[in-house]
């Protein structure tokens, strides 16, 4: 199995962090402008991207410290039973975010594709947290020329 993984330190509480991973209005704040469905441990997010995009089932939450949903559905097909974690702790001055994209099949360049593309909400999610200007898709940094 091959995973990406990401660290990031963001100048905001880790309530606040918590809060942009586990409702619609925070992860519209940084992921896609599209979400619906985030709730509590059972319910399936759906985030679109222009009318498509994939579905994750929350399967576990613990207050300020993790968040974990497990792919759900068929699409993206490479997802197919990947997990996403999201892990934080502060240091009093900013919270990490230790972010994790596991159980992928193979090492692809869609793999490379999602990781550098991790990297960028990531990037929006801080930015969202310190400036309260995250770029959610389609404001997004695109990485690919097309």
């Amino acid at each position: 199995m091959h995973e990406i993984s990401h660290r990031v330190g963001i100048k905001a509480s880790v309530e606040k962090i918590y809060q942009a991973l586990t409702t619609n209005e925070g992860l519209t704040q940084w992921w896609t402008n599209d979400v619906s469905g985030a709730g509590s441990v059972g319910s399936i997010i759906k985030f679109r991207f222009n009318g498509g995009g994939p579905d994750f089932k929350v399967t576990e939450l613990e207050p300020n410290k993790t968040v974990r949903w497990q792919h759900s559905g068929n699409m993206p097909e490479a997802w197919v039973n990947t997990e996403i974690s999201f892990q934080l702790s502060t240091d009093g001055v900013q919270t990490f975010v230790r972010f994790s994209h596991t159980n992928w099949q193979e090492c692809s360049d869609f793999m490379a594709h999602c990781s550098t593309k991790w990297a960028v909400f990531l990037l929006s999610l801080k930015s969202a947290m310190e400036t309260n200007q995250g770029k959610p898709f389609p404001n997004d940094i695109s990485i690919d020329h097309s």
